[in-house]
Order: structure tokens, then sequence, then C-alpha cells
């Protein structure tokens, strides 16, 4: 007991020397009680305030996927073209009731075939398609007609779509003159006519939550995020655009091309704002968009999410983005259940807790695997109800 104590003690001076060592930033005040008074104790860091929930509700985890699932947001944890490392995601795959991955790695040329030989050889050839990914950096005069050559071979060798496009495109990428890339640069429109004649979809990241692009202070809801990753801070303008410059590079870019098939990923970190997202389904019939790594924002709005989800049910796909096995059972309760007040996976995304969506199985079996094969035709049937 004593011992017990003495760590105790130990660290509170720590925290205590700890948050007086702090510079707070510019105009911040310690948080205060509703009182108004000051704790009598020295505060917990954000790391290690975890409170135990005194709440006793119903649980009813779910393990596995009611419907068999297309995951269109898949980055494998290895290079397809290994049989051990096929095997092992087909495993968890089946664990976890998902029948297709797409990887949306990406690759191009002989990498592309490398892994889509791998595939077909294996015993689980109907398990995974492939997407190609783009060359889009030092872009400058005829750059979009060699990569809209490159992207139509790829689709012959057997690539079903493009993605993912990472956050790059548009934040960081240049071009020839050192210039930064913009996403609507005319150079590239080859590019994305080629995919709309070809009828293949685009998986596009764009940016990053819009946090991410504001000061880290006190009232910045990602802070331990933030404070954690350097390489996602991006509220430097001489550095990054702003994110609403990104998102209207992004907007005129998809309306000009309204016969390509685009794919938002992350919800298009309109998770925040649904009705944002919304506005945009409503006036591009072209445009799609997937759940992956957004579940924090869908789990604290339960009911808004839910209307959101019936009325955009068409046009709504599952994606998770890094393949962890132990994390997709989150997603399964979030949209399958009707739980109250259960932990999110990471609590550097999120500090607050998840409430089920309770989607109706109609709208389950669209964003689990109808959304998808239709827009991949190339999707094996196989496994899927009729």
């Amino acid at each position: 007991m004593h011992r017990r104590f003495a760590v105790l003690v130990t660290s509170i001076v720590a925290l205590a020397a700890s948050a007086a060592a702090q510079d707070r930033p510019p105009g911040q005040l310690r948080p205060r009680p509703g009182t108004g008074r000051e704790p009598e104790f020295p505060p917990p860091s954000i790391l290690d305030y975890k409170p135990r929930s005194t709440l006793v509700v119903p649980a009813h985890p779910v393990p596995r996927a009611k419907f068999p699932v297309v995951d269109i947001h898949f980055h494998p944890p290895g290079a397809l073209t290994s049989a051990d490392v096929i095997n092992r995601v087909v495993a968890a795959m089946d664990s976890l009731n998902l029948r297709v991955m797409v990887n949306s790695s990406g690759s191009s040329g002989e990498r592309l075939t490398q892994q889509i030989e791998a595939v077909k050889a294996s015993p689980h050839k109907d398990r995974f398609v492939m997407f190609t990914n783009l060359g889009l950096r030092d872009i400058g005069p005829g750059s979009g007609a060699g990569i809209a050559a490159q992207l139509e071979a790829d689709v012959k060798a057997g690539a079903v779509g493009v993605g993912e496009i990472g956050k790059g495109f548009g934040l960081s990428a240049r071009r020839t003159d050192g210039t930064r890339l913009k996403m609507d640069d005319p150079e590239l429109d080859p590019v994305w006519e080629t995919a709309a004649r070809l009828k293949i979809p685009i998986l596009i990241h764009t940016a990053d939550p819009a946090e991410f692009f504001q000061p880290i202070d006190y009232t910045n809801e990602r802070w331990l995020e933030l404070a954690l990753f350097p390489d996602r801070r991006h509220y430097d303008r001489t550095r990054f655009p702003a994110f609403e410059d990104l998102m209207a590079e992004r907007d005129r870019l998809l309306e000009r091309h309204p016969r390509t098939i685009w794919v938002l990923a992350h919800l298009g970190w309109h998770a925040n704002d649904l009705a944002r997202l919304g506005r945009m389904f409503d006036r591009m019939p072209n445009l799609y968009a997937e759940v992956g790594a957004i579940l924090y924002d869908l789990g604290r709005q339960p009911r808004a999410a839910r209307e959101f989800f019936i009325k955009y049910q068409d046009r709504l796909l599952f994606g998770k983005d890094s393949f962890q096995p132990d994390e997709y059972p989150y997603f399964w309760r979030v949209f399958e259940t009707e739980d109250e007040y259960f932990d999110y996976y990471r609590d550097y995304h999120a500090f607050w807790k998840l409430y089920g969506m309770g989607l109706p199985d109609a709208v389950l079996q669209k964003v689990y695997y109808k959304n998808a094969l239709k827009l991949i035709p190339a999707i094996s049937r196989e496994g899927f109800p009729n």
C-alpha cells in the first residue's frame, strides 16, 4: 500500500510539473468546472484521464457482419504476390464475413500484373480485385496523355478501378515548374475522361479532417492526434493550402467530369457535416462515398447518420482503410445495432463514445455489397445473396 501511495504521489507531482512547464496557446485560460472554481487537485493529462463509466446498458457486440461485405478501401498488410499474405487475409475475411477486398493500395504495370496473377493462381481468386494507381507527380505538358495511356493498359491487364489517389494530390504534389499541382489542373483531363470511357470508379482521398488545418489549441477536438503525429499538421499556410481551397478544387474537378464515377474516400471528410455531403450527392449523380476511418463521426450522431444513410443508400459503400481485423466489428456494431455509449477503437481519433445507427437490412445490403457490385461488375457474384 505504501509503495502504491508513493507511486501515486510521484505521478501527481510529475503531472503538476508537466502542466506548469507546458506553454498554453496564447489567450487561453485554464479550463474550469461550471462552478468557476479551480480544481483542488492537479488535473490529469489528456493521456491519463480514463474515467470508468458506471452506465449499464444492453450490449450487442457484432463479431461478424450480417451480410457479406465488399471492402472497397483495403490496404493489404503486404504484397498480394505472397501466398502467405493472401491466406492470412482470407482467414480473417472469413471470420468477419468480408467476401471481397478491393486492393486500393494501387499498383501499375508489372507490379499490378504480378499481383493479379498471384491471386488468380491462389485458391482465393474471387476474393480480391485490384485498383491501379496514377503517377501524379512532376506533371508537365503531355503528362496527362501518358498517364491516361498507362491507365488504359492497366485496365486491360485486369485493374477494375483507380485508387486510392492519396491526399498528396492537391496537398503536396508538384508540377515540373515547382508549383503545387492543383486537383483541377486541365493537364489531367485526359486521365479522368479515359476512366469515364472505361466505366471504372476512381477512389479519391482529398485533404484530411478539417481540424488538421486549424491551429493546435485546446479548442481543437483532434488535439491529441495532432500532438502525436506531426505529419498530420496542415495549419501552416506557407506550406499547405487551406482545407476549403482543396475542397473547392476537388468539387470543380468532379463537376467538370460528370461522366466519371467518383468515390470519395472517408466520406470526403464531411462525416461531421453530412448535410454538405448530401448537397454534393444531390448535384452530382456520378458521386459515391465510402466510410473508411470516420466511424467516430457517424457513431456520435446516430439518428442523423441513420437518416442520411437511408436517404442516400444508393451512394454509400463500405470501406475500412487500414486492415486491422479486430476493428471491423466496431463498424458492424454501429451499423447494425442500437447499442449506446460504447468505446471507439482509437482514443486519439475520438475521446467520445459511439452509438448504434440500427440501419435497416435493405440499407445494410446496399452499403455492404450491392453498391460495390454495381460499380465494379468484375467482382464475382459468388457468395452474395441473389
